[in-house]
């Protein structure tokens, strides 16, 4: 029983570890710090698979994987390695089984670049490794899985980005970080989206906080460095297996990974930022349409550690008109209605459009459900306000439902005509 509850947090502490593992690795990649975040657009990354598709295809060569020769020497496979893992990472290569392809790179390498394990797959091949042949008593210890996370390679190997090594990770925790985007929701009126207009917009945002200057640090005390991990950010951690003593390197619990320890800021809570109302004054082009997106730089929500502004993203709805429909983004459609009389003898309609009512020229016998064009009355062509489109008019035809004696005497002459 006791056995099976270590199994279970073991099999959890390496999920949530890959998952931060992986997550840092993107970072780099990206060229961003492992801690900076932005919530537009935000990429979701990938659940981790189970540990067993964390293998390389059964029977594939791991030197042939790494397309370098079985007299390869260690800086030979370490240069494979750093070129492919970079090709076919994930979060850089999109294309189908570019995930797959790297698993196999960081397995290959895994093996080839430990003298212990790549004995033994010189001898036995891959089933040595699960097996325990050789009197290895089976390399991957508990479970016979003789792989470790392949996105925890990999950040081990390129040392999570720039900086270099464990004190680099602590600076790049302290770098300033730009700030996350913000959503603001905005409705308008159907006229207000045809003509453009002017809005004030009550935005909550996150600020710099004026106790601590954004800083997250009490007012008059300073930090210190870290007395558990020495200022690093990280600490080092020695993991007993069959094939003797592994260091693992981890972010540092009781700093976060900072290399810093402080007194947060009581108005804070040591963030740096306060959440905070403020105006902000919004010109909305003419021709916007519901789903229509606006930027507004650098008004989303304040950087850490004096970085950047994220920006403002308004998304615009806008409410139906009673009487126009907008369709194909600057077209708009209405009805008009007039009696038989003026659909035989044809007439002059007053039609309501954006621009106010217009006189539309009904012709002699117009047929009811006829559309007719009244050009350049539409919505002005977002970005090009300029260029308009037409209104479309569907013609609807009144017949009276019981006509006097005098109309139906008319009719019955017309009819014999």
């Amino acid at each position: 029983m006791q056995s099976a509850m270590m199994h279970a947090t073991s099999a959890a502490s390496t999920a949530v570890a890959a998952k931060s593992a992986r997550a840092r690795s993107s970072a780099f990649l990206n060229g961003g710090s492992a801690v900076a975040a932005r919530a537009h657009p935000a990429r979701p990354r990938r659940p981790l698979r189970d540990r067993s598709s964390l293998v390389t295809r059964a029977g594939r060569d791991y030197y042939e994987v790494l397309g370098v020769s079985r007299a390869a020497d260690s800086k030979e496979m370490k240069r494979a390695y750093r070129t492919l893992a970079r090709k076919y990472h994930p979060d850089v290569n999109k294309e189908p089984g570019a995930e797959e392809t790297f698993k196999e790179i960081s397995n290959a390498y895994e093996v080839l670049s430990d003298d212990q394990k790549k004995a033994v797959y010189d001898q036995y091949g891959e089933a040595g490794l699960k097996g325990g042949m050789g009197g290895m008593g089976g390399m991957g210890g508990m479970g016979g899985d003789p792989f470790s996370n392949p996105f925890d390679l990999f950040e081990s190997f390129f040392g999570g980005g720039m900086g270099g090594g464990m004190g680099g990770r602590a600076q790049q925790r302290n770098r300033p970080t730009q700030g996350d985007d913000e959503r603001f929701d905005l409705q308008i009126e159907f006229l207000e989206a045809v003509f453009g207009c002017e809005k004030e917009l009550e935005v909550m945002r996150l600020e710099e906080c004026d106790a601590c200057t954004g800083t997250g640090v009490k007012s008059g005390t300073r930090p210190a460095s870290c007395g558990t991990c020495g200022g690093q950010g990280q600490v080092v951690a020695t993991v007993r297996t069959p094939l003797g003593n592994f260091q693992q390197v981890t972010a540092c619990q009781a700093c976060g990974g900072s290399g810093q320890t402080f007194t947060p800021c009581g108005s804070c809570g040591g963030d740096g930022r306060v959440r905070r109302s403020k105006r902000i004054s919004l010109r909305v082009p003419p021709g916007v349409d519901s789903g229509s997106r606006l930027r507004v730089r650098s008004e989303g929500n304040a950087g850490k550690k004096g970085g950047p502004a994220g920006d403002l993203y308004v998304f615009v709805s806008v409410k139906d008109d009673p009487d126009l429909k907008r369709f194909d983004g600057v077209n708009v459609s209405s009805t008009v209605t007039i009696p038989y009389t003026s659909a035989i003898l044809g007439t002059t309609q007053k039609v309501r459009t954006v621009d106010g009512e217009v006189d539309l020229k009904i012709p002699a016998g117009v047929q009811p459900g006829a559309t007719l064009l009244m050009a350049k009355r539409g919505v002005p062509k977002l970005g090009s306000p300029s260029t308009r489109g037409d209104q479309y008019v569907t013609v609807k035809v009144t017949i009276p439902k019981s006509p006097s004696g005098e109309e139906k005497k008319l009719v019955e002459q017309i009819a014999k005509l």
